[in-house]
């Protein structure tokens, strides 16, 4: 089986953001918009994201997967723009999106992201949901969503227990096949802030521990990451990466993002990955490299 490659970057929030209208600044997105005029504009940048995406072709991936945080407050202006982007990155049978904290930022605008990415989310049967099944190669990319609209100053997911249960379906279908399982999700499966966790990771780390997965790859706390979580076969590595399109700010690390090469090895499989970050003269190289699988 040839080796196929995936690359995984996250939490674009897509820059600049767009004048809101007044209507729009109430409640957290009052807050949002604050933060992002006093802060964020200064280190989320346009130029980074598109360096970071021309370093991406040119690695040419067979499939990319961008795991959340398209746009920043969720207004209406927001999606056009992050669509337009989206199709820059490619078409979507070259790419799969789900959706972040971000792009369920309010309830008024959280059914956008279904509308406006649908043919990034959709399954091989066409279906618009999660959990989702994509095959690409010898991947099955399994889509979950973590995005629901939280109160001020909270960033935290929910998966529900409707979609934990009809996870334990799909894995269990999976397992049945020859497929490399990679599971993308926005939020991490452990976080140590509170107002930043996935609420109920317990259960999903449970389920993964009864039907295992073959890698996770998520966004949402804008670092370099790797965890491992049992699983019903060994350990399962759960891949982090920054904002795609930061500049170094604090412990927050410039946008990076992981190309996954990943081939059948005898009986199993191997997974190696390739982190490749951009430097201030807006150059990306890699970094780093480790085996997973």
């Amino acid at each position: 089986m040839a080796l196929f490659t995936l690359a995984h970057l996250s939490d674009p929030h897509l820059p600049p953001l767009p004048k809101p209208r007044l209507s729009e600044l109430a409640g957290k997105r009052a807050l949002g918009y604050v933060n992002w005029t006093r802060n964020r504009h200064k280190y989320q940048r346009r130029e980074v994201l598109d360096a970071l995406v021309a370093d991406v072709k040119a690695q040419a991936p067979d499939h990319i997967a961008v795991t959340g945080d398209l746009v920043n407050l969720a207004m209406e202006a927001e999606f056009a723009p992050a669509r337009a982007w989206l199709e820059g990155v490619g078409s979507p049978d070259r790419v799969t999106t789900i959706p972040g904290n971000h792009d369920a930022y309010v309830r008024a605008t959280s059914h956008r992201f279904g509308e406006t990415f649908a043919p990034y989310l959709a399954d091989d049967d066409g279906r618009i949901g999660f959990p989702g099944v994509r095959r690409r190669g010898p991947a099955a990319l399994i889509s979950l969503s973590s995005a629901v609209p939280t109160l001020p100053l909270m960033a935290t997911g929910t998966l529900g227990r409707n979609q934990l249960a009809d996870l334990e379906q799909v894995l269990e279908q999976l397992a049945t096949e020859d497929v490399f399982r990679v599971l993308l999700v926005h939020h991490p499966l452990k976080s140590n802030a509170r107002q930043k966790r996935l609420t109920d990771s317990a259960a999903l780390l449970a389920l993964l521990q009864r039907q295992g997965v073959e890698l996770v790859l998520h966004g949402h706390d804008h670092i370099h990451s790797t965890m491992w979580f049992e699983g019903p076969n060994g350990k399962i590595p759960a891949i982090g990466v920054p904002s795609a399109s930061a500049l170094a700010h604090g412990r927050y690390p410039a946008a990076a993002y992981n190309l996954l090469a990943i081939e059948k090895d005898n009986a199993g499989w191997r997974c190696e990955q390739i982190v490749r970050s951009i430097d201030h003269g807006l150059q990306v190289r890699e970094i780093k490299r480790a085996r997973l699988v």
